[in-house]
């Protein structure tokens, strides 16, 4: 299992990696802390340790930025132990919040169950579960998508729609379907932002080999087509 360690104060990290080492956790800290993000992605960690106080964007901003891109794991470790602080980081997407000075027993134990509860056997076969249109699957938990020998990897709201669309193939799903199911309240957003985000799924889609994946009816919605492909 590797865990990503978001954490600026070394003499911290060199100690949370023996801890974490000794269980056969594989630790990864960043190199460029204004890149956090990309690291992330080229990592592909199983968990992150976040602060908040962090050099060019604090923890929140970056807690934001992955949860976009997985639903990876997120635990912060911090002293602001205000109530405002933990509200605010399980508001940007977080899973759990330490205080700083911690005990490492406690940090071991919460590392432990946020990795049974998401890779533990339960979760494995919870994983598993995909939806199907024509030959392009997608597996929700994963935020992965896969097309004959293509894939391609979504952000959490990309999947959010992919799974509307998948589930209404090949029938429309209506804009105000769509509106209601993935923004809390449709006034606060308009056409723009609801045709950037079929523009960016149409995009990978399309990568993979499927033509004019997504159906614009005017006026009315959207509809999942997988029957052009590429030849």
């Amino acid at each position: 299992m590797k865990i990503f360690v978001v954490e600026d104060d070394k003499s911290l990290v060199k100690m949370m990696e023996n801890q974490l080492s000794r269980y056969a956790y594989q630790t990864f800290v960043p190199e460029n802390f204004a890149a956090v993000l990309d690291e992330f992605l080229s990592i592909q960690p199983d968990l992150v340790l976040l602060d908040v106080n962090l050099p060019y964007y604090d923890g929140f901003y970056w807690c934001q930025k992955i949860r976009e891109r997985s639903l990876v794991p997120i635990l912060f470790i911090s002293a602001r132990d205000g109530n405002m602080d933990q509200v605010m980081a399980l508001e940007y997407g977080a899973d759990d919040y330490l205080v700083k000075p911690f005990s490492y027993d406690l940090l071991l134990a919460k590392v432990k169950s946020h990795i049974r509860r998401v890779y533990g056997d339960y979760a494995q076969s919870d994983r598993a579960r995909s939806l199907k249109a024509g030959e392009l699957t997608y597996y929700p938990e994963a935020l992965k998508m896969v097309y004959r020998e293509a894939s391609e990897w979504l952000t959490v709201r990309e999947g959010e729609l992919l799974t509307l669309l998948m589930s209404a193939h090949p029938e429309m799903v209506k804009r105000e379907r769509i509106l209601n199911l993935l923004w809390d309240d449709e006034r606060f957003v308009d056409d723009n932002t609801l045709s950037v985000n079929v523009g960016r799924l149409r995009k990978k889609l399309a990568a993979m080999g499927i033509n004019d994946p997504i159906q614009t009816i005017r006026g009315k919605g959207y509809a999942l087509s997988v029957v052009g492909t590429e030849q």
